[in-house]
């Protein structure tokens, strides 16, 4: 199995050449970053019902502090602060999926105009005797760089936007409880309105 695997791996990047050993490298980089995202997402409860990790703690301490007397817009300034640390803590590493998604198709056109520039240098090589069907297999050995690079970009960039929305929803639900905890009353009438 690992054979066949590691076989059909090598038929590829013989094919591809060092553009597709790059994209392969990209692949799996972007697959580590994925997961090394899902699971701090997890571990911080980004997306969950359920405060943990850094912003629950940071909730967690501003309650004690407003139990302390302490409120107003000094505290609401500090919890913003540090909030906003620990937002920039877990969207660690997302530029390095956003680079994989721009460059992953950039590599592959690069690999298809190498590709190209090899497939007409044959041809001028060869004089008006060339055979298509060797122009035709050499133009088709160029074009698996581009859709290689599209198959990294693609996930990639799929993964990229989940994350992204992800935080921005996380960060949104947890300002708003900030709100919530410095100004309780200010929802608490039950929607009274003057006339």
């Amino acid at each position: 199995m690992m054979d066949l695997a590691l076989g059909r791996i090598t038929g590829l990047v013989d094919i591809g050449g060092p553009v597709v050993a790059a994209l392969m490298v990209l692949s799996v980089v972007a697959l580590s970053c994925v997961l090394w995202k899902c699971a701090v997402f997890a571990i911080e409860g980004i997306g969950a019902r359920r405060l943990r990790g850094h912003a629950g703690a940071t909730l967690n301490e501003m309650r004690f502090a407003q139990t302390q007397g302490h409120a107003g817009d000094a505290l609401r300034e500090r919890v913003t602060a540090r909030l906003e640390i620990g937002f920039e803590r877990a969207g660690t590493g997302l530029r390095l999926l956003d680079m994989i998604a721009q460059i992953a198709p950039l590599l592959g056109l690069f690999g298809t105009v190498l590709g190209m520039i090899d497939a007409f240098r044959t041809l001028q090589e060869a004089g008006g005797t060339a055979d298509p069907a060797v122009l035709a297999g050499g133009i088709w050995v160029a074009l698996v760089t581009t859709a290689a690079g599209l198959v990294v970009a693609m996930p990639t960039s799929v993964a990229l936007t989940w994350f992204d929305a992800r935080l921005d929803r996380h960060r949104s639900h947890i300002l708003d409880q900030v709100e919530d905890i410095l100004s309780p009353s200010v929802f608490a009438q039950g929607g009274t309105t003057r006339g």
